[in-house]
């Protein structure tokens, strides 16, 4: 009974993170952007601590009334497309319509996306870029990116998001994990500090915010890059 109760309690902090991506939107729509980028925040917290904890308890067994699955696929398609592209055009990062376009890119090729049946690997990587817009809309705001290197970001990795090249799954996988981790600690705190100072954040903290990300695309054309030869056996096997 115990584990019933805390499966669906489970359920409901997932739920909650649409709740959060509302806020979060919210707050932009009035003005409020260091607001709007800190429950944006409070998405990813959730995101990154429901799974792990759903996993742990067994929920798919424990509380089968709702597949956790399906909610959160839902959930993150709120958080991690919808919210952050009215982010980006409530603040106009593109002059005239041709932002309605590239907005209209992420969507589509988000929603490409999240339907995807080979969307996670057997050793836990994504295939194509999972549509983490929740993470580089944000990082556009914050570091003032200029418009052709925005074009340039939203059109390349629109692409990669149609692609099989293998992005890893920050919490599953376990090839450089260590490593993997470490670096996404420093990225998170950066990011939030930058929240919260936002639009007067530290300089010297803002190319964490364009490092890291290239530290993710590196591994991603590593590990493609192996996993494309014969014979070459699953990197999480190495470690």
């Amino acid at each position: 009974m115990r584990k019933v109760v805390a499966g669906y309690l489970v359920h409901s902090i997932t739920a909650l993170g649409a709740i959060a991506g509302l806020i979060s939107l919210e707050e932009f729509i009035s003005g409020s952007y260091r607001s709007g980028l800190l429950w944006l925040i409070v998405c990813q917290l959730i995101d990154g601590f429901d799974g792990p904890i759903a996993r742990k308890i067994d929920i798919h067994i424990h509380a089968t009334r709702f597949d956790g699955h399906i909610l959160d696929l839902v959930v993150d398609y709120v958080t991690c497309v919808v919210v952050p592209v009215v982010m980006f055009l409530k603040l106009d990062l593109l002059t005239g319509t041709s932002s309605y376009v590239y907005a209209g890119l992420i969507i589509f090729t988000g929603a490409l996306w999240f339907a995807r049946t080979d969307q996670e690997t057997e050793d836990h990587w994504f295939n194509g870029f999972p549509a983490a817009w929740n993470l580089v809309i944000p990082s556009f705001i914050i570091l003032d990116t200029s418009e052709p290197v925005i074009i340039f970001v939203i059109i390349s990795l629109c692409i990669l998001t149609l692609t099989k090249l293998k992005f890893p799954h920050l919490v599953k996988v376990q090839y450089l994990r260590s490593i993997t981790w470490f670096f996404g600690a420093i990225y998170f705190i950066a990011l939030t500090w930058l929240s919260v100072q936002f639009p007067n954040g530290p300089a010297s903290l803002k190319p964490v915010l364009v490092l890291f990300p290239l530290y993710i695309l590196g591994l991603s054309i590593s590990h493609t890059w192996k996993v494309g030869k014969k014979g070459v056996p699953s990197l999480n096997a190495q470690v």
